[in-house]
């Protein structure tokens, strides 16, 4: 369940504790959500997985979840939320000669992963979602280890489930990439 709190500028955000939560400004509220070790060990699972592919081909840019992407939010008084998926892939030649921003993104991830905690609330999960493919994300992924499932969304319409037995595919977004689903849940 995540935990929110009030209004928090960038400062505050860069500055939030590094103790295994995940902290996001939405609608300019602090919103820290807790996770857990398997939790950890499915993104690190992936993370080894598609980094390594991704380095590879010089495909891109990867971002763990202490990486903030900041793009317009749906309050006038509050005019930007910051999310920090699981797991991102910026795809080669979005960034001004390819140099990683500094501070948050303001170009969306090609890919976005999140993987599901025992405490995230479905709508919480699914307005983040639907936020990721507003501003321009083409592929996301959300791992859910409990039913070890994935669904995959290239829009709130197109939307596949992905058993344990099935394959992760990275279609044309991180073209070439695939592997089990059972292979990240361990």
């Amino acid at each position: 369940m995540a935990i929110t709190m009030q209004y928090v500028t960038d400062e505050e955000l860069f500055e939030a504790p590094r103790d295994g939560q995940k902290h996001e400004r939405v609608d300019g509220e602090l919103r820290v959500s807790p996770a857990g070790f398997r939790h950890g060990a499915v993104i690190v699972r992936l993370t080894i997985r598609l980094g390594a592919f991704v380095a590879e081909r010089k495909l891109g840019h990867m971002a763990d979840s202490s990486t903030g992407f900041r793009w317009p939010g749906r309050k006038a008084d509050r005019p930007d939320n910051v999310r920090c998926p699981d797991l991102s892939f910026v795809a080669a030649g979005r960034y001004p000669d390819e140099h990683e921003p500094v501070g948050f993104s303001t170009i969306p991830p090609d890919l976005a992963v999140e993987v599901l905690s025992p405490g995230d609330r479905p709508g919480d999960v699914l307005e983040k979602v639907g936020e990721y493919l507003d501003v321009g994300t083409r592929l996301v992924w959300v791992i859910d280890p409990d039913k070890r499932t994935a669904v995959v969304y290239r829009s709130l319409t197109d939307v596949r489930v992905i058993a344990e037995a099935d394959v992760l595919d990275g279609e044309d977004v991180v073209p070439g990439f695939a592997c089990p689903l059972k292979d990240v849940l361990g």
